[in-house]
């Protein structure tokens, strides 16, 4: 997984011939424009701007800020679901040597395939062991956030991404008993479908949603070893067990809604909530959006299983942050990171996003019904990398696979969907 290859090794030699194009001297005028804020301000890049996730941002920089009166913030949020937006603002920005002071990403490929293969990051090694970090952050975890032997981001939670979220009357209602097995799901799917409630909502708007749902039927089929062998390029797409679970995933896609292309993920999560759909395949940043938006209540109004046949695994989604090079507030950067990385910024942040802490030693007390479930999860399963949200494969990877999903949701055509992933595998 160390080549790099696609679209994101194009835009990562741009970054680099950038650099190097404006390395020589400046003033220090031209630092303060091209170099990001200036001591005394934080400018924190993301796209958390929806339910939930906006609440957590707001109340972990109320905490940095009581922390730190001195250092003021500026929420350089970007709307845009799974980041796409905000991923595009960043390149513009990162190629003309004017980054954030730090920014949102996903640990792995995503972080270590772009900014990190582009030079465009500082280690982190002396913030963890300043901070004794090692042994709070699961070692697995550091990996997914560290290249050749350096640190590059703190993660500040983590999200499962092989969750299924049920509306708890509909099943009742139905006699619908929680599926372990895909068999079983579709036995359920039938009952509800002639029962004239849609059985699996989905909102692809943007393709993410459904290139989650099929990176969970493929780690069902192939299991964790496979599945992270499958992206490291060991085992091609057109194996037998690869085209099984696209077939089960066309399967599945018999059961969505017809509206789903016009659905974002909140509006299709509020067809579940309504009752109109009885499930949805969603990280759990939706928990953040039934419980605070929604007013629902965890094992009331909804309740969750983990996708049939990923028992004991855990799909493993982490936004992380990190010092971008080139910024003048390295101190200030490092002191939000600080809080960040913290036991009480966790805390504060995560209750509200949905997600769960990434240190091992949070407070499961301030955490619901699902967090105190997943946090024990975590420490329990087997982790695989989200391909949807950038962890498992490259972003020149994930944007064919993407239009790959996207064409397959219209189609219906395994061959060519396999063909598709197969032309893309290069790519990763």
């Amino acid at each position: 997984m160390k080549k790099i290859y696609g679209l994101m090794a194009l835009l990562a030699l741009m970054l680099v011939v950038a650099a190097c194009s404006n390395s020589g001297e400046k003033s220090d005028g031209d630092k303060k424009d091209k170099g990001g804020q200036a001591s005394g301000q934080v400018e924190i890049f993301s796209w958390w701007t929806g339910a939930g996730e906006e609440d957590g941002l707001l109340a972990l920089i109320d905490l940095f800020e009581d922390e730190h009166p001195d250092i003021s913030v500026e929420n350089a949020a970007v709307a845009g679901g799974a980041g796409t937006n905000a991923k595009a603002v960043l390149a513009t920005r990162m190629q003309g040597n004017d980054p954030p002071s730090t920014f949102q990403v996903h640990g792995g490929e995503e972080l270590n395939k772009s900014w990190v293969a582009a030079d465009k990051m500082e280690p982190l090694n002396d913030l963890y062991e300043e901070n004794d970090w090692m042994d709070k952050f699961p070692e697995d975890l550091i990996d997914l956030v560290s290249d050749d032997g350096n640190i590059y981001s703190v993660p500040v939670n983590i999200h499962r991404g092989n969750p299924i979220f049920y509306n708890k009357k509909v099943f009742e209602d139905n006699g619908i008993d929680v599926p372990t097995t895909m068999d079983e799901f579709f036995a359920a799917a039938d009952k509800l479908q002639e029962a004239g409630i849609t059985p699996l909502a989905l909102g692809d708007k943007e393709s993410w949603t459904a290139t989650q749902i099929f990176e969970n039927v493929l780690a069902a089929e192939l299991g964790v070893d496979d599945y992270n062998k499958l992206f490291a390029g060991d085992i091609a797409f057109d194996d037998e067990r690869v085209v099984k679970a696209a077939e089960t995933f066309g399967k599945m896609l018999d059961y969505i809604n017809e509206d789903h292309a016009s659905r974002n993920w909140q509006d299709s999560a509020q067809l579940v909530a309504s009752g109109d759909a009885a499930m949805i395949n969603m990280g759990d940043w939706a928990v953040g959006y039934f419980v605070n938006d929604l007013d629902l209540e965890t094992n009331v109004d909804y309740g969750y299983f983990t996708f049939p046949g990923t028992e004991g695994d855990f799909g493993v989604i982490t936004d992380t942050f990190g010092l971008p090079k080139g910024v003048d507030n390295v101190d200030d950067v490092k002191k939000f990171l600080t809080v960040l990385g913290s036991v009480e910024g966790q805390d504060a942040f995560n209750p509200l996003k949905g997600s769960i802490p990434a240190r091992v030693d949070a407070d499961p007390s301030k955490y619901n019904d699902y967090g105190k479930d997943t946090i024990e999860d975590f420490k329990e399963s087997r982790l695989y990398p989200s391909l949807a949200h950038g962890s498992a494969a490259s972003e020149g990877f994930l944007t064919k696979a993407n239009q790959a999903v996207n064409i397959f949701v219209t189609q219906r055509n395994v061959d060519n969907f396999i063909q598709a992933l197969q032309n893309a595998a290069p790519d990763m």
